[in-house]
C-alpha cells in the first residue's frame, strides 16, 4: 500500500462530543417512508467506506463498530461541502444531521456539520471490499477488521463468550483472581516453557504454562471457588489448533470432584452457546454439534478399544500393546509405561473421531501428575478431557491433595525430565508446602477459550479467533 502525501496536515480536533453508535442512532427509523424526515438529529462518527458524487450531492457510507449508515451531503445545506468531496476512503469523520429517508427509501443522515477526525495516509484501494490474503489479514488486523465484516463479528462474539462465562461463574459464587505470568518454576502443566531473565534479581523466570498451582494455593488459603481467565504460554509448534500464547479459563471448586466438574462444564458451555448463538445446537464446519447436557461419558480405555477393535486396558499383555502401537505407526520410547503407551495409541486413533461433545474419563496415572487416584480403579486417576469436533476443549481433575503422593509424582516427572522429556514438570517445593497446610477435596477445570470460540464462530483456524496471532517476524524496508 502506497503512503500518501502530506494530506491531512490540517489540524484535527482532540475530541468529538456526543457521539452515538450508529446502530443506536438509527434505531426505530427503519420504517421511515421514502422522502420523509424524522425530525431527529444525531451525531455519528466512523470511517468513510464509500463515496459517490452526483453534482451538488455526495452520498457516503459511514461505518463504526456497531453498523453503518448512509450520509446525505448537499451543497445547499452542509458546511464545508467542497472539502467533503475531497475525502478519501478510510478517513475518520464525525458528522451531525437529521435522520431522513431519501426518495429511494435509503435511511440517511442529512449532514449539516462534519469534522475530519483522522485522515488515512495509506490507500486501501479495493481492500474495503474484503481481504482474502491470510498474511495480510493476520498481520494487519486493523485492515482486516474494516474490510471483512465476518472478522469483526468473530471478535465481537469472542467478547460475548468471555462476558457470558464470567457472568455465569459469578452467579455460581466463583471469584475472579489473577496469578503471576512470570514464575520461578515452569509448572502447572506438561509443556515446554518460554524463558526470560530478570536483571534486577539476576534470575531466570518462565512465562506461565498454566495458573493451576497458584489457584490451588488460593483454595488452601480459603477461597473455595476461584477462577482466572488469562494468557498462558507454551513453547510449542503452531498449527490450526495451537498458538504459542493462548487464553485459558481455569477454575477450582472446593468440596467437589471431577463428576461435579463434568456437570459444571457441560452446563457452562451449553449456556454460553445458547446465550451467544441463540441455540445449544451449533453448526461447525458443516456438522451440527449438540451441546445440550448431558454429554456422552466414556473411559479412555473404552474409546480406544472401540477404535482398534479389541479390548485395551492397563492390564492387557504389554507385548500385544507393542504390536498395536507398531500397527498404527507408533514407536514407544524408553521409560514409557503401559499408561503412556495407551495414551499415545488413544491420541493416534481416537481423539480426532470424537465429534459430538464427549467426556473422556479416567486417564492413566502415569500421564496425570496432578490428578487424584481413582477411588475404585487402580492405576487410573479421576481426570476427564472434554472433546468437541475432534479436539480437546477442556481438561479437569479431582485434584491430588496428598502432599506425599504429590512429591512422589513430581519426582517421577523429574526422572522423565532427566531422560530428555522437556515437557515434564519440575518439583515445586512451595506448592508442596501449601499442600501441607491442607487442600480440601477440590475439583479443577481448564477450558481453552480460543478453541471454544472457534467452535462458536465456525472458525477452522485458531488464527481466526486470536486478534494478533504469533507470526514470523516481518522485515520492513528501512526509510532514510
Amino acid at each position: 500500500m502506497e503512503q500518501k502525501n502530506e494530506r491531512g496536515s490540517a489540524e484535527v480536533p482532540y475530541r468529538f462530543d456526543d457521539v452515538t453508535p450508529i446502530a443506536v442512532a438509527i434505531q426505530g427509523c427503519d420504517d421511515l417512508a421514502p422522502g420523509t424526515r424524522s425530525g431527529r438529529a444525531v451525531t455519528v462518527a466512523g470511517r468513510v467506506m464509500l463515496l459517490r458524487r452526483q453534482g451538488k450531492l455526495v452520498f457516503a457510507n459511514l461505518r463504526d463498530s456497531s453498523g453503518s449508515v448512509q450520509l446525505f451531503v448537499s451543497a445547499a445545506s452542509a458546511k464545508n461541502f467542497d472539502e467533503f468531496t475531497e475525502l478519501s476512503l478510510g478517513d475518520w469523520i464525525g458528522a451531525t444531521g437529521e435522520l431522513i429517508s431519501t426518495k429511494r427509501g435509503e435511511l440517511s443522515v442529512d449532514i449539516e456539520e462534519w469534522s475530519l477526525l483522522a485522515p488515512t495516509r495509506r490507500g486501501f484501494g479495493d481492500k474495503w471490499h474484503g481481504v482474502t490474503d491470510s498474511e495480510t489479514r493476520y498481520r494487519q488486523r486493523y485492515v482486516d477488521l474494516w474490510a471483512n465484516p465476518t472478522s469483526r463479528q468473530t471478535f465481537q462474539r469472542r467478547s460475548a463468550v468471555l462476558a457470558s462465562i464470567r457472568r455465569h461463574l459469578h452467579d455460581q459464587g466463583f471469584m475472579e483472581v489473577e496469578t503471576p505470568l512470570l514464575q520461578t518454576i515452569p509448572t502447572g502443566a506438561m509443556a515446554r516453557p518460554f524463558i526470560t531473565h530478570h536483571n534486577a534479581l539476576d534470575m531466570d523466570l518462565y512465562l506461565r504454562i498454566a495458573p493451576e498451582l497458584f489457584l490451588k494455593r488460593l483454595v488452601v488459603g480459603g477461597f473455595e471457588r476461584v477462577f482466572e481467565i488469562g494468557r498462558v504460554f507454551r513453547n510449542e509448534g503452531i498449527s490450526p489448533r495451537h498458538n504459542p500464547e493462548f487464553t485459558m479459563l481455569e477454575l477450582y471448586e472446593a468440596y467437589a470432584d471431577y463428576g461435579d466438574i463434568m456437570r459444571l462444564t457441560e452446563n457452562l458451555v451449553a449456556e454460553v452457546a445458547q446465550e451467544v448463538t441463540g441455540s445449544m445446537v451449533v453448526e461447525y464446519q458443516g456438522v451440527e454439534l449438540n451441546f445440550k447436557p448431558p454429554w456422552r461419558r466414556a473411559t479412555l480405555e473404552e474409546l480406544v478399544s472401540e477404535r482398534v477393535g479389541e479390548e485395551i486396558s492397563l492390564e492387557m499383555d504389554e507385548g500385544r500393546l507393542e504390536v498395536l502401537l507398531q500397527r498404527f505407526g507408533l514407536n514407544s520410547a524408553p521409560g514409557w509405561g503401559m499408561g503412556k503407551k495407551i495414551a499415545e495409541l488413544y491420541e493416534e486413533t481416537t481423539e480426532s473421531t470424537l465429534i459430538q461433545p464427549t467426556f473422556v474419563c479416567d486417564f492413566p496415572v502415569e500421564i496425570s501428575p496432578l490428578a487424584r487416584d481413582h477411588r475404585s480403579k487402580p492405576g487410573r486417576v479421576e481426570r476427564f478431557e472434554a472433546f468437541v469436533a475432534g479436539r480437546e476443549l477442556a481438561n479437569a481433575f479431582s485434584e491430588l491433595n496428598d502432599p506425599l503422593e504429590q512429591r512422589r509424582r513430581f519426582q517421577s516427572q523429574g526422572r522423565a525430565r532427566a531422560d530428555g522429556d522437556e515437557e515434564a514438570m519440575v518439583l515445586d517445593e512451595d506448592y508442596l508446602r501449601a499442600l501441607d497446610y491442607g487442600l480440601p477435596p477440590t475439583g479443577g477445570l481448564g477450558i481453552g477459550i480460543d478453541r471454544l470460540v472457534m467452535v462458536l464462530t465456525n472458525s477452522s483456524h485458531i488464527r481466526e479467533v486470536v486478534l494478533f496471532p504469533t507470526l514470523r517476524q516481518e522485515i520492513f524496508d528501512s526509510v532514510e
